[in-house]
């Protein structure tokens, strides 16, 4: 068990936060303030003990200088102060005087934020290959280190395993942090069942380890999106023009050869004939005017595409998850991004919504973005930030930020 923000000392601390704040935007603009929201628990609960706090997160990649001006973090620093009612002082620089001399400068209850981490990318992706020198640096910032950043947890950057194997005090997780660990951890090594797991999403190469990891631990495991045409491949059946990865066919037969019927594929699916030449300059626009009709998953035309779960599949999913107690998903059942096409993912949704006594998570990436924009998220009992970290958790894979989080003492004396 590891040690949270509840477990130390805050009061006059410098408390360095590392927050998840990499938010999509445009032009500027903040479009889903979601991972801020996520991240108010842990920053008021520091400011409500009195520590002077220290912000900082990465924001998109920055390989070259011109990234710079698209991913300040300037934008996120006036959302958070709008958010938290109260000023946050916005530091444009990773390091030197003029943050050095802010943080010195910190009063109890106050709120500092840095610029974005990447931005040391720049200079031999220090932040990204977790410099030494870089997260000694960070860490001699502040006392205590809260990571509660568990969408960069399955990577060792130098702003969380370089901070937490430097500082003086303790390393401990944030409440966000907390939640994740809880969840997504518990669910998969020790779930209350019948324990479901839906995996949808482009890719079986994408989620390998994921499946075979929950092969051993889940009861069932429910397959949609375009993962399914590749499983449909191994059996034989034709797939048109649906995405399929033949290098994976052979491994895909091997998992169904392994599985004793815990795998089960979409039995009908909804496919499109859209004009070669539209789909070259806008597949979202050539999908959405094409000609659709449904179709057993045995009997899919050689020139239509697979873009959808169909109706039957949706009854039987939800036949399969009736009495089911712990519900893990990733990865949408369609192109939710196109209306028509994102039937089976609010179907999903509208079933785990209704699950009685059942603890449903997802696990991040499109399928958290889909429930979000549909309307769902406070239906599910936990919606991961974290794509890639709840992936690589759900693989089973010890995750160096969570790592390196100081544990509990084990011995009941509560340190």
């Amino acid at each position: 068990m590891k040690k949270t923000i509840r477990d130390v000392e805050l009061n006059g601390k410098v408390v360095l936060i590392r927050v998840d704040f990499n938010v999509p935007m445009k032009n500027g603009v903040i479009t889903n303030d979601n991972r801020i929201v996520q991240a108010l628990p842990t920053i008021k609960y520091a400011i409500d003990h009195n520590a002077k706090v220290v912000l900082f997160s990465h924001l998109g990649r920055v390989a070259e200088e011109a990234d710079k001006a698209k991913n300040d973090l300037a934008p996120v620093a006036k959302r958070l102060e709008e958010l938290l009612g109260q000023s946050v002082k916005f530091v444009p620089q990773t390091r030197g005087k003029e943050l050095e001399d802010a943080i010195k400068a910190l009063q109890p209850k106050e709120v500092l934020m840095f610029q974005n981490t990447r931005f040391e990318d720049l200079d031999g992706k220090k932040e990204s290959k977790n410099n030494p020198e870089l997260g000694a640096y960070w860490a001699s910032l502040g006392e205590v280190f809260v990571n509660d950043a568990f969408g960069t947890a399955h990577r060792a950057h130098a702003s969380n395993v370089g901070i937490s194997t430097n500082i003086a005090g303790p390393a401990v997780a944030g409440f966000l942090m907390e939640k994740e660990i809880k969840f997504i951890g518990e669910a998969v090594d020790n779930p209350v069942r019948p324990f479901v797991a839906i995996l949808g999403g482009a890719k079986v190469s994408d989620k390998i380890s994921v499946i075979e990891n929950l092969l051993k631990k889940a009861d069932k495991i429910l397959i949609c999106g375009a993962m399914a045409y590749t499983f449909y491949k191994a059996l034989g059946y034709e797939v048109g023009k649906s995405k399929c990865e033949p290098d994976f066919v052979e491994f895909a037969k091997g998992l169904l050869d392994k599985a004793n019927g815990k795998i089960v594929l979409p039995v009908d699916v909804v496919i499109a004939k859209p004009d070669d030449a539209k789909v070259a300059e806008d597949f979202f626009g050539a999908i959405a005017e094409a000609e659709t009709k449904v179709v057993k998953a045995t009997e899919i035309p050689a020139d239509w595409q697979g873009l959808d779960c169909g109706p039957e599949t949706i009854k039987a999913f939800a036949k399969e998850l009736e009495g089911a107690k712990t519900v893990v998903w990733n990865g949408p059942a369609g192109v939710f991004e196109v209306e028509k096409f994102a039937v089976g993912t609010k179907a999903i949704c509208e079933t785990l919504a209704h699950l009685q006594g059942a603890t449903t998570i997802i696990g991040g990436g499109d399928s958290a973005s889909a429930a979000i924009n549909m309307g769902y998220e406070a239906k599910f009992t936990h919606i991961s930030t974290g794509g890639g970290a709840s992936l690589e958790y759900l693989e089973g894979k010890e995750l160096p930020g969570v790592a390196a989080i100081n544990d509990k003492c084990c011995c009941g004396c509560g340190k």
